[in-house]
């Protein structure tokens, strides 16, 4: 697509204008009361997680049911696009762009030092530090990063692409998604609103991932350069995400998103397999079988473990955050896979995201995770000593100096945190454009200019949360808040595919046959 094609497409002005500066009315007030911000954010949290925990934990298992559905029910074979259309992106890439975009900032995080939150605190009343605290420890990131949290993924991507590609509606919006309960259609009062909350709730989301994720960059950075890691690092850290992914954002999906993901999934695996061979080989092997067993054995009581007579508060604390955190992200990640993804079917579009999904983010947690853990329980190196004395991300930093070139492991480490970081908001920079322009054809992209600007907004919210007191707790608390609106836009969306599938298939027959797609756009052409 040519630069003077992508100008073609207009600016929904009101719906920037209101964005920017409901972005600005919520980032002012945080950095100017920045010592009362943090206390009231997890206040909200521990409210929403006490009294609607539950029913994230039954989207998780009804997301999980659903598709099961729609994968080997007569939907699967259904084309996103036109009955020829060839898949537009080879699978590596689209794997690669599929998963910077939905879990690249956070994973990196998250699998070196979750299992370390749940060794001292353990599920279901383990003793802290017991075999079972240890393997369950090791089996929950890959459960929190599995098949349940790809498939909120997958939800509003179905609910998206489906009215998207094969009813031709010109727009990539979350309303798109929910378009059969609009009956004045995306551009209706009920449409623009739900576009506002999701625009809204993917700044404040990013703001959680982009939170954690830079003074994890700041203090790799520090300890390399021999620097001092302060609010000044971590900010220079946002800003260069932001030239990188400005500039990603600048030439557009196939040659900025696509040759990013592309460099960063061998820049990861590369690390992976270092660590896997110079570390402890045999124990991650067979603590990563081990957790993979207990994930499977263990599936349904996973999802819907409540914890309703202990009340210990994990449930609350990490499944429901977690389940939380992929529906803020749920609707961002849906509306890029939609662009990235037409010529794929129903089925082809459940089985990579689920699969692939859930196998690539289990490697991190099997070979990051089991590494640290190893040198934790053997007191090599007191990992969790580091995160409650000094902070989760030296943590990070210490258990990578502690391989054999630690140093150049370190180095390869921050570069694909910060392209992680890059391609994730790139991904975001690119959606929110394309929520906020006016029409937007399949095969079409948002402005330059625009995508440009969103990739800056997006950097606003971020430093102002790392400007506050409470830490991590804030950052996940943010989450929680910005998710629940979100939850009851889900079902709806998930009602809306529901129905068109159903009334398409009454009136078209099989929709993944020429004769009914031919049908099909005669009528829309009409």
């Amino acid at each position: 697509m040519t630069q003077s094609t992508q100008a073609v497409s207009r600016v929904d002005r009101p719906m920037f204008i209101t964005t920017m500066l409901t972005v600005l009315l919520v980032s002012v007030p945080i950095i100017g009361f920045h010592d009362t911000a943090g206390a009231f954010i997890s206040s909200l949290f521990t409210a929403l997680t006490n009294n609607f925990g539950v029913f994230y934990i039954w989207y998780g298992v009804a997301a999980v049911a659903i598709l099961a559905w729609l994968g080997f029910g007569r939907y699967g074979d259904i084309k996103l696009g036109d009955y020829d259309h060839k898949p537009e992106f080879s699978t590596f890439s689209w794997i690669g762009m599929l998963f910077s975009a939905g879990v690249g900032a956070g994973l990196l995080y998250w699998a070196v030092i979750e299992w370390g939150f749940y060794i001292d605190s353990p599920a279901r009343g383990f003793a802290a530090r017991s075999t079972e605290a240890i393997e369950y420890a090791s089996a929950y990131g890959i459960f929190h990063w599995g098949i349940t949290g790809w498939a909120i993924f997958c939800l509003p991507t179905l609910a998206i692409a489906y009215p998207y590609y094969v009813r031709k509606i010109p727009y990539l919006r979350l309303s798109t998604g929910c378009v059969a309960h609009l009956p004045n259609g995306v551009n209706s009062k009920r449409g623009r609103f739900i576009d506002f909350i999701y625009m809204i709730n993917l700044i404040g989301g990013s703001g959680t991932s982009l939170g954690l994720s830079t003074p994890v960059i700041a203090a790799s950075l520090a300890s390399i350069f021999g620097i001092t890691h302060d609010f000044a690092l971590e900010v220079a850290v946002v800003v260069l995400c932001v030239a990188i992914f400005g500039t990603s954002a600048w030439l557009g999906l196939s040659k900025g998103i696509k040759r990013l993901a592309d460099i960063n999934m061998f820049a990861a695996l590369a690390l992976l397999f270092f660590v896997l061979a110079v570390g402890p080989t045999l124990f991650i092997l067979k603590m990563g079988t081990n957790s993979i067993g207990l994930v499977l054995q263990d599936f349904i009581r996973f999802n819907t473990w409540t914890d309703p007579v202990e009340n210990g508060g994990f449930v609350e604390s990490w499944t429901v955050f977690y389940w939380a955190w992929w529906i803020a992200y749920g609707p961002f990640v849906g509306i890029f896979v939609t662009r990235i993804s037409r010529g794929r079917t129903i089925r082809s579009v459940i089985m990579n995201m689920l699969l692939w999904g859930s196998l690539g983010a289990a490697l991190f947690f099997i070979i990051f995770g089991n590494y640290a853990m190893f040198l934790d329980i053997n007191n090599i190196l007191n990992v969790t000593g580091i995160m409650n004395e000094q902070s989760p991300e030296t943590a990070i930093t210490q258990v990578f100096l502690s391989l054999p070139a630690g140093e150049w492991a370190l180095v390869l480490f921050a570069f694909v945190a910060i392209i992680f970081v890059a391609t994730t908001y790139d991904s975001a920079s690119y959606t929110l454009a394309s929520v906020a322009t006016d029409h937007l054809h399949a095969g079409d992209h948002p402005a330059r200019w625009h995508r440009i600007f969103w990739a800056i907004g997006v950097g606003i919210l971020p430093c102002s949360l790392m400007f506050i007191d409470g830490g991590i707790k804030v950052m996940l608390s943010t989450t929680i808040v910005a998710s629940m609106p979100l939850l009851v836009i889900g079902v709806i969306m998930t009602s809306s595919l529901l129905k068109m599938l159903r009334e398409d298939y009454v009136k078209y027959g099989v929709m993944s046959t020429r004769d009914a797609r031919k049908r099909l756009t005669a009528d829309l052409n009409e």
